[in-house]
C-alpha cells in the first residue's frame, strides 16, 4: 500500500515534473521561429530514445512484449508521444504557455469522460460537480475572461489544439491501464518508457516528414535550438517521467495528481520572467476553478 505521508524527499520528487513540463511549454513557445513544431517533437523524442536505450535496452530482445504486442505499444506511442506532444507544440505557435498549461490542467475531467464512455467506469456526483468547475476554468481560459467570445466562437487556434491534445492524452492514459501487469516492460521504468518512445519516435518522424512535404518550413540551426532539444529531451521527456513515476509509487496517483496542476502557475511565472508575458486575472480565476474541480473529483477516490 502507498504511504500517503508527504516527506520532503517525496515533495521534491513531485515538484520536479510540473517545473519541467512548464519549462517545456515556455521553451516551445520561445523557439517557434527556429524550428517547425512537428520537427521539434521528432528531434525531442529521437534524443530521448537514444538516452533511454542504454537504460532499457533489454525490452528490445526477441520475444519481448514490445514486439509481441506491437499494436498496443504502437498505439501508446501514437497517442502519448506522437499526437499529444505534436499538438502541444503546434498550439504554442498561436497560444501562450500559460493558456496551454491551463487547458492541460483539465486533464482529469477528460479522463472521467473517456473512462465512462469507453471503459464503463462509474462517475460519482462529487466528480460531476468537479468536472463542471474544471470545464468552467477551461472556458475562462479559452474566452480570455470575456464570455462574449464563447458565444461569438472567437477562439485562438492553439487553445483548441490543446483541448484536442488533452482529450488524446486521456485516451492514452486509459490505454496504460490495459497493459498487462506481468508485461516485461513494467519491470523497469526506462524499459516501459522505451517501449512507447520506440514507436512514438517513428510516428513523430512520419508527422515531421509530412510537415516538410506540405509546407515551406525552415530550421535555424545553432546553439539556441540545440540547447532546446537537449532540454526538452532530457528534462520533460526523461527526468520528469522518472520523478513522476517514483512519486506516484510513494503516495499514489490521487495525491500526486495535485502537483501536476502546479504546471500552469509555474508556466505563468516562467513566461513573466523569460517571455515578457503578463498573467491576467482570468488566469488566476481559471486556475482556482480547475483546482477546485480536481479536489472535488478526487474526493471519491480519496475516501
Amino acid at each position: 500500500m502507498n504511504n500517503t505521508r508527504l516527506t520532503p524527499g517525496t515533495v521534491a520528487l513531485l515538484l520536479v515534473p510540473p517545473i519541467l513540463w512548464a519549462g517545456n511549454a515556455v521553451v516551445g513557445r520561445a523557439v517557434v521561429d527556429l524550428v517547425p513544431p512537428l520537427t521539434l517533437n521528432f528531434l525531442r523524442w529521437t534524443v530521448a530514445l537514444l538516452l533511454l536505450l542504454p537504460l532499457g535496452y533489454r525490452v528490445l530482445q526477441p520475444g519481448s512484449a514490445v514486439w509481441r504486442q506491437w499494436p498496443r505499444y504502437a498505439l501508446l506511442g501514437l497517442l502519448g508521444v506522437g499526437l499529444y506532444n505534436s499538438l502541444q507544440y503546434l498550439a504554442l505557435h498561436t497560444s501562450t504557455p500559460v493558456n496551454v498549461t491551463l487547458v492541460a490542467a483539465s486533464m482529469p475531467v477528460w479522463m472521467l469522460i473517456v473512462g465512462r464512455v469507453f471503459h464503463g467506469a462509474a462517475i460519482h456526483p462529487a466528480q460531476v460537480l468537479g468536472a463542471v468547475l474544471s470545464l468552467a476554468g477551461v472556458a475562462v481560459v479559452l474566452s480570455h475572461g470575456e464570455w462574449a467570445q464563447l458565444w461569438a466562437l472567437r477562439f485562438v487556434v492553439g487553445d483548441l489544439l490543446m483541448v484536442l491534445a488533452t482529450i488524446i492524452w486521456a485516451f492514452y492514459s486509459w490505454q496504460l491501464t490495459r497493459v498487462p501487469a506481468d508485461a516485461p516492460v513494467r519491470a523497469h521504468w526506462a524499459g516501459f518508457l522505451l517501449g512507447q518512445v520506440l514507436y512514438g519516435a517513428a510516428w513523430s518522424g512520419l508527422f515531421a516528414a509530412l510537415e516538410w512535404g506540405l509546407s515551406d518550413w525552415r530550421i535555424v540551426w545553432g546553439w539556441p535550438l540545440a540547447l532546446t532539444v537537449i532540454f526538452v529531451a532530457v528534462g520533460p521527456a526523461v527526468i520528469a517521467f522518472r520523478c513522476w513515476g517514483a512519486g506516484v509509487q510513494r503516495v499514489g496517483p490521487t495525491l500526486a495528481g495535485f502537483f501536476n496542476n502546479l504546471t500552469p502557475l509555474i508556466a505563468a511565472l516562467l513566461s513573466l520572467g523569460l517571455l515578457g508575458e503578463t498573467p491576467h486575472l482570468y488566469h488566476a480565476l481559471a486556475f482556482l476553478l480547475i483546482i477546485g474541480g480536481i479536489v472535488l473529483s478526487s474526493r471519491r477516490s480519496a475516501a
